[in-house]
């Protein structure tokens, strides 16, 4: 394991896949649901760091983490001690109706970190989505409105109550309407898209609100919040501009709305900041957590200021929601951030982003390099000049990497994203923008 965990670029020994991914792969098309996304035929067999290792032997330089979840790498000893000290304890009590030390304290450990003044309470579930469905429930059961307003682009989960505030592809939406009533829609601001300046992109979007929504289909004293993404995953790693963030703080401050900020993606020292609304300034009513609090394991996370989460007993609960295995992980993962992951991501994350800066004069199927810390897309356009979106293009590229041993994901219509662990050195910095050199060199070849 010690020598997966020092690989600094990929190791690639069988055609792709392998026999063995091969066998696993047949046996999954059997039994497991078709619904699943699987952009290429990896089966791992093991991890440590920032590399993955197949069941055939291949390694691979991880730039995915999972979907931005083992933030502190693969199999980091310190949260595999932490979780198997606390299954030798016990392995679950239910929260929801006994006690137990170690949700305590990982809500006192949030309350430390969470991006608004405190007090702070904190509801545990399994997952993004579920941490978003308890911020949309407690909104509105605190506020007594109905109406909620989302952004197009935004991928908040695909429960029911996370889905009516998904607008990223429609795919997700297909086939399963109606959806939770009283959600609204209004743009994300796109800097790179825009023909405004970035003050200007940012107005647009909050204007939208007050004179389309608020005017024609919704009056704002029946807002109960807004929800957005500091920056938009699923949407294509798109970084609003400050300004965005910062005028709809002011906005839903003004009309008694509360702001919902999904961190899912972007928060847990993703983004080279513990949360990435903090760029901003701006300090949130509610934040949800997912993915990399627990380094993998499934915990998800609404926490408010205590005055908002006043809610009775069996106004909402979850049996598996803060497993005390989960919370071990995650008060592991929190003090492994605070003690030098958040800051390795704003030091190797900015060496990344310039290295795939640099590949943009070498090949013009790049037309945007963004992202902050280790939350870094690449949106790729046919002509620069028009902005085309070069959709095929981008998918070549996901599987060009994978060839090579980089481990990418899509992102939008026409990106790619970058989340490796938090982990990840200068040195797997440059073997990643490597490969993406050559991949698009074979690329750019073929057109």
């Amino acid at each position: 394991m010690s020598t997966l965990a020092s690989a600094v670029g990929p190791s690639i020994r069988t055609p792709l896949p392998g026999p063995r991914a091969k066998a696993i792969i047949e046996r999954d098309g059997r039994v497991v649901s078709p619904s699943y996304t699987r952009d290429y035929p990896l089966v791992i067999a093991r991890g440590a760091g920032a590399a993955v290792e197949d069941v055939d032997g291949n390694v691979f330089l991880d730039c995915t983490a999972g979907i931005a979840v083992t933030a502190t790498g693969h199999a980091h000893p310190d949260v595999v001690a932490a979780v198997v000290e606390q299954a030798g304890r016990f392995l679950h009590m239910s929260g929801t109706d006994f006690y137990y030390e170690p949700q305590v304290r990982l809500a006192e450990e949030l309350s430390g970190i969470a991006p608004m003044p405190g007090p702070h309470r904190s509801f545990f579930g399994n997952s993004g989505t579920e941490a978003n469905e308890a911020a949309l429930k407690l909104a509105r059961y605190h506020t007594k409105r109905p109406g909620v307003i989302a952004f197009f682009g935004a991928f908040h989960g695909r429960t029911m109550g996370s889905l009516a505030v998904t607008a990223s592809k429609v795919v997700q939406r297909r086939g399963f309407a109606p959806m939770v009533p009283g959600v609204y829609h209004a743009p994300y601001p796109d800097p790179y898209r825009s023909s405004a300046p970035a003050e200007a992109c940012a107005a647009e979007a909050i204007r939208f609100i007050e004179e389309q929504l608020f005017v024609h289909v919704l009056p704002p004293e029946e807002v109960a919040a807004v929800i957005v993404e500091p920056i938009q995953g699923e949407g294509g790693y798109i970084v609003p501009p400050d300004a965005f963030l910062q005028q709809l703080r002011e906005l839903t401050r003004r009309y008694g709305i509360l702001l919902i900020v999904d961190e899912v993606q972007s928060g847990m020292g993703r983004t080279g900041r513990m949360f990435a609304v903090e760029h901003a300034g701006v300090e949130p009513d509610i934040v949800t957590i997912g993915k990399g609090i627990a380094s993998g394991l499934p915990l998800g996370v609404a926490t408010s200021r205590s005055e908002i989460m006043s809610w009775p007993p069996g106004a909402h609960a979850s049996t598996f929601g803060g497993n005390p295995v989960a919370c071990a992980a995650a008060l592991s993962t929190i003090r492994l951030l605070r003690d030098g992951l958040v800051r390795n991501a704003a030091t190797v994350g900015a060496h990344l982003k310039a290295g795939l800066e640099g590949l943009m004069g070498k090949h013009p199927l790049i037309g945007d390099v963004r992202g902050r810390g280790l939350m870094i897309g690449i949106e790729l356009v046919r002509d620069r000049q028009t902005k085309a979106r070069a959709t095929d293009e981008r998918h070549a590229l996901v599987q060009e990497c994978f060839r090579r041993g980089l481990l990418v994901l899509g992102a939008g219509r026409n990106a790619i994203r970058l989340s490796p662990p938090l982990v990840l050195t200068t040195a797997q910095a440059d073997a990643a923008v490597a490969i993406v050199d050559e991949a698009l060199g074979a690329i750019g070849a073929r057109r």
